[in-house]
């Protein structure tokens, strides 16, 4: 989870709009439900952005849309536009040759691109429909703010990121989203990162609500000089697991044959398939036991195995499939990919997948493979609804004090000035 109002800083490049302008990144808390609402916005820029949320559930039928707040300084803006902007990006390449000047991505492809303007106002706020958390910002916010609202198309994958080693820093692949507020003349004019906010979101899934039958495995193997078959019984006790929880495995053995099985392992294996640019695939084990059990010819085996997969685990592992993560939050091992009804495969990016795998060694191996899903429960909506607030609290910063948890110094003063005091004010959002 992020700490609670801490302050991260940037500093601007943009030289024209101040010798040293600043970006800061803080979260709104809600007292009674424990919500924040995220602001982000360029200090002595042009443009900040306010948002309620960052995940954006993916109900397969519907997808949540995204709104928010932009605010804007018109002594800044000196007659440009303002634009909005919400982006699905596939990126492959190395993040640290930005380092060096070069380009940061050696493949990207933008899946979705859509850019509204925000200012000047395309529409009277009074005619507009706001959401009931634009209508409390613009009510604080004041004639500065201006609401913004995009749909997601059907067809757009989740966010997941594909773990490099600890010590590899070449190669990172994830499927973004992001949204981004510009300054510029024109909508097809490039912006530039002092008059610009990105905010990174999610797009998540919850496991369905209708609950399949316990998935089932099961092989026959016959072997020379022996007149009866090996059989494997893999069963599972349900369909859906979500992430934390434990899965039981039940191994059914009936060793007919004149061989010995020796040894018997039980692992949780992930398969990512990245699909749109190398259609490379990555299975790694993110459970596993080697159980010491053998099953002497001529007798049957039954034993109930507990795997729980887990990303602490995981951490030291190169080719791990993550959820999308958001900076200064941690996050779990990728969930499931649903592939909905009439969308290529290929839009996706990158597919999730989890199967149970068991081996036996009887002179060669014998494999059992059982597919399943790890995802996240869907959220009880009736709590939901019992925790909203009639108000939210709104923190922001005083513009004589800046930071507590990292020091900062404000343009107006030489360096050596450091300003470390924090001061909050409470604004109080009523419908």
């Amino acid at each position: 989870m992020s700490p609670k109002h801490v302050v991260f800083k940037k500093f601007s490049r943009d030289k024209s709009v101040s010798t040293e302008s600043l970006c800061y990144l803080h979260h709104l808390h809600t007292c009674s439900t424990g919500r924040f609402i995220t602001v982000k916005h360029c200090m002595l820029v042009q443009v900040g952005v306010y948002m309620a949320r960052r995940d954006f559930v993916d109900h397969c039928d519907f997808v949540d849309p995204v709104d928010g707040v932009v605010v804007i300084d018109h002594e800044q803006i000196k007659g440009k536009r303002v634009h909005i902007m919400l982006s699905c990006s596939f990126r492959y390449g190395r993040a640290d040759l930005d380092l060096v000047g070069m380009p940061a991505d050696s493949y990207r492809r933008d899946l979705f691109l859509c850019t509204r303007q925000v200012y000047p106002p395309l529409q009277d706020r009074e005619r507009s429909v706001h959401t009931k958390m634009q209508e409390k910002l613009l009510n604080k916010l004041g004639n500065d703010a201006y609401p913004f609202f995009f749909e997601f198309p059907d067809n757009l994958p989740c966010s997941v990121d594909l773990k490099p080693g600890p010590k590899d820093v070449t190669n990172h692949c994830a499927v973004e989203f992001e949204v981004k507020a510009f300054c510029s003349e024109g909508q097809d004019e490039k912006a530039l990162k002092g008059s610009s906010v990105r905010l990174a979101i999610r797009k998540i899934q919850y496991a369905p609500e209708k609950k399949g039958p316990p998935p089932c495995g099961e092989t026959t193997c016959e072997f020379a000089m022996s007149d009866k078959p090996l059989q494997v019984k893999v069963t599972l006790d349900k369909e859906t697991y979500y992430h934390s929880e434990p899965i039981n495995i039940s191994v059914d053995i009936t060793n007919s044959t004149n061989k010995d099985v020796n040894e018997i392992s039980v692992a949780v294996e992930q398969i990512t398939n990245v699909v749109l640019y190398s259609n490379d695939k990555y299975m790694k084990p993110v459970a596993s036991e080697e159980a010491g059990d053998n099953v002497p010819a001529g007798t049957s085996f039954k034993k109930v195995y507990t795997l729980l997969p887990l990303l602490s685990n995981n951490r030291e592992k190169r080719g791990i499939a993550l959820d999308g993560k958001l900076k200064h939050e941690d996050t779990n091992l990728a969930s499931t990919t649903i592939i909905k009804d009439e969308v290529l495969k290929e839009v996706l990016g990158m597919l999730v997948s989890y199967r149970v795998a068991v081996r036996l060694m009887v002179g060669g191996e014998v494999a059992v493979e059982v597919p399943f899903r790890l995802m996240h429960p869907k959220p009880d909506p009736g709590k939901l609804r019992n925790s909203e607030s009639p108000h939210v609290n709104l923190f922001s910063i005083n513009s004589t004090s800046l930071c507590r948890y990292s020091r900062v110094f404000r343009p107006s003063q030489p360096r050596e000035r450091w300003v470390e005091s924090f001061h909050v004010t409470q604004w109080h959002l009523t419908a």
